[in-house]
């Protein structure tokens, strides 16, 4: 990894720290030195925890919304939930926002929201929604009728891998929503004051801004102060979250009247010119269109008119369902952006086992009408193509957990979902799926057929933008299919600066210690076939694999060259022989692509970890109605560079119980984390007095197995 991006990853460790910091009692951490046990008194009391934050029945950690102005006003940063801070900072992209001309928003408005997705660390479910075509749209909007819609901060997360905003929504409708309005808009002072809240809540949770939906009637007064709230919020919100927005639904008018106009007009224009943009209500028509297309207002700002598309299809409305599309090429043909709303519909009206099917069937139609946007990543590049749920856990290659499970903190970098038809009758396919995995719970099924008169058919499943170090170490584990050969393409960008110097393939047992990698790329120099074509691109690169029988292959190269950044990354399958149709299905594992020079670089320890807000629930054993069991709840946090590790496994084990002949029992996992905070719900522990050691291990991004030595650990002894 190059020097700058080591040290902009330790100023965003820092900044992720100093977060935290205002949201956690940093003093009960300072208290509890990390060479002494943690002494607890049983006491069977109710939860102190806050409700909003915490379910009241096992203490785990939940988002939520606020359901009033007096809540919004009350809010305050340190009695914030320190687990729904979202800690991936927003990755960039090409085109950014701010030049793309043509924009896809998407509003979540799932079932009224908060539903599986409130728990932070995950739930059990057998079909869970999510959300994975990334590369298509620019915003996501988490929607709800909760009066401040707070995005979960596992859609945030999710979002800002793929440099995707995240917003929250503000919203006010019918009679008490005009109560309200009346209230914040009723003067300057106290619309900056709802305006302040909006924009700490978003800073504090780590969002892009704010859909502002205001659905009742205004007053003389409050229309009047609702451009000047529009606009003090947009700038403030712009100074303290860089790259946010704000964007105005079509509903109200300048004179107060609630009256949807389905384009922006010189009804509506003054709370378009207030903010980022205008959201438009779904039954527009052509005319509605070619209206705004030459609107003066509308002129230099047509990527900030976002038509809205109502998937539903509720009303008279263009397109809609599976004719979204339609919708779509409308739109882009006057050159507007559009506002997909509801796109659970594929979830909440079809059957669930179905999901994954009709979800990209629906992306795919619309593929012609929105733009893939280009990532820009550092160095390592990494994805197991995870999407956030399914049936098992795995980690390389081994169900870890044999349950559903939904958790979009484990979503990986997401490929590009193609659907494709070839002459001859051939096609060609990517998805996800959950049969198998190396690491998470899905791989990418690139399935197809190879028509007659082609050798080979490739299928792009990266477009991103990735400078490579001068010596690029490469892993590819993937199930190759009978018949056909797999290449792993690489195309770079910079043709005339790009020099490829060779590739050589290496063991790949370098995945337990990056001690062995070094060794390793010093020593290995056995070359491998490779075809090297200067194109439009710049360099191509395959790395050929034979068949095997059965099982993964897991193959490693190192790629020498100078001033190359990777542009797109391609499973490139070719007949083995004969000119006859040949059908084929390969599931890919894993991409990693990592800086050589990096891999020197010594895995760091866990440090700082302390407990806190221990609470104690009690129930029958099973089988048993008078002996109880003792059931411990409680937080953990540390320190460790967040950036430096997939995610965190938090084990228990007890030392020591109040039956002497009992020897301290084996690390047994609890679950997993994706930042340096834990919520141990419902542990069952041995009865008091009592020893046990919680323990945190940090899996390195590459897979390197960290040294015990360097785990972090915690003992907590209890009596009763």
């Amino acid at each position: 990894m190059h020097f700058y991006n080591r040290i902009c990853m330790l100023c965003n460790s820092f900044i992720a720290i100093t977060t935290y910091a205002c949201l956690f009692s940093s003093e009960s951490c300072l208290s509890q030195p990390s060479d002494q046990s943690v002494h607890e008194v049983i006491t069977y009391e109710p939860s102190r925890l806050p409700a909003i934050h915490y379910d009241p029945d096992t203490t785990e950690p939940i988002s939520c919304s606020l359901k009033s102005l007096d809540e919004l006003l009350s809010w305050k940063r340190n009695e914030a939930s320190p687990f729904n801070v979202a800690t991936v900072p927003l990755a960039s992209r090409y085109p950014p926002l701010h030049s793309c001309p043509r924009r896809t928003l998407v509003s979540h408005d799932m079932m009224g929201g908060y539903l599986e997705d409130r728990f932070i660390q995950g739930a059990e479910m057998e079909t869970p929604y999510a959300f994975y075509h990334w590369e298509y749209i620019d915003i996501f909007n988490y929607f709800s009728h909760q009066m401040i819609t707070i995005p979960p901060a596992v859609w945030t997360n999710a979002a800002h891998k793929h440099g995707v905003l995240s917003i929250g929504t503000f919203i006010t409708e019918w009679t008490d929503g005009a109560k309200t309005c009346e209230a914040f808009l009723a003067d300057e002072e106290s619309y900056r004051a709802t305006a302040d809240k909006l924009v700490q809540i978003s800073h504090c949770y780590g969002f892009d801004g704010w859909l502002i939906n205001i659905e009742n009637v205004l007053s003389e007064t409050a229309v009047k102060n609702t451009g000047p709230f529009l606009r003090y919020l947009t700038d403030q919100v712009h100074e303290r979250v860089p790259g946010s927005v704000v964007i105005w639904y079509d509903s109200v008018l300048k004179n107060g009247s609630l009256k949807w106009q389905n384009e922006l007009n010189d009804d509506n224009r003054m709370f378009f010119d207030a903010c980022d943009g205008i959201f438009t209500n779904y039954n527009w028509t052509e005319q509605s269109l070619e209206w705004m297309k030459s609107y003066s207002a509308a002129q230099g700002r047509f990527a900030d008119i976002y038509v809205g598309v109502d998937v539903f299809a509720r009303g008279k409305v263009v397109g809609g369902k599976f004719e979204t599309n339609k919708a779509l090429e409308l739109i882009r043909k006057y050159e507007f952006s559009t506002a997909i709303f509801a796109p659970g519909w594929v979830y909440e009206c079809h059957e669930k086992a179905d999901f994954r099917q009709n979800q990209d069937k629906f992306w795919n139609l619309l593929s012609a009408f929105v733009y893939i946007h280009r990532p820009s990543y550092s160095l390592p590049f990494i994805s197991s193509f995870c999407q956030g749920f399914g049936k098992s856990m795995y980690w390389r290659g081994q169900v870890e957990m044999k349950r559903s499970w939904f958790n979009l903190h484990a979503q990986e970098i997401q490929p590009l979902y193609l659907s494709e038809d070839l002459n001859n009758g051939g096609w060609l396919r990517t998805r996800g799926c959950s049969e198998d995995a190396w690491i998470g719970g899905s791989s990418l099924m690139v399935e197809g057929m190879i028509p007659s008169g082609l050798s080979e058919v490739c299928a792009r499943i990266f477009s991103l933008h990735i400078p490579l170090a001068p010596k690029t170490f490469v892993s590819f584990v993937y199930k190759p299919p009978v018949g056909v050969k797999i290449s792993l393409e690489l195309k770079t960008i910079d043709g005339p600066l790009c020099t490829f110097d060779g590739t050589e393939e290496i063991a790949c047992e370098w995945s337990f210690s990056p001690c062995s990698l070094d060794s390793i790329l010093e020593s290995q120099s056995e070359a491998v076939t490779f075809k090297n074509v200067l194109n439009v691109f710049g360099h191509t690169i395959n790395t050929f694999s034979n068949q095997t029988q059965c099982g993964s292959m897991h193959r490693c190269f190192l790629l020498k060259m100078i001033g190359c950044s990777l542009r797109e990354v391609c499973i490139r399958v070719s007949r083995d022989e004969g000119d006859e149709n040949v059908s084929f299905n390969c599931r890919i594992g894993e991409i990693m692509l990592l800086d050589a020079e990096s891999l020197e670089a010594p895995l760091q320890s866990v440090e700082g970890i302390c407990v806190n807000d221990v609470v104690w629930h009690t129930g029958a054993l099973k089988g048993d109605g008078h002996t109880l069991k003792v059931l411990l709840n409680v937080t953990l946090r540390w320190q460790y560079p967040t950036q430096q590790v997939r995610h965190f496994w938090i084990y228990w084990r007890h030392l020591r119980g109040p039956d002497p002949r009992i020897p301290p029992g084996p690390l047994t996992l609890i679950g997993r984390s994706y930042s340096t905070l834990y919520r141990v719900a419902e542990l069952e522990v041995p009865a008091a007095p009592g020893l046990i050691e919680l323990v945190v291990e940090p899996v390195s991004r590459e897979g390197f197995k960290v040294p015990e030595t360097q785990w972090g650990r915690r003992t907590l002894s209890y009596s009763a």
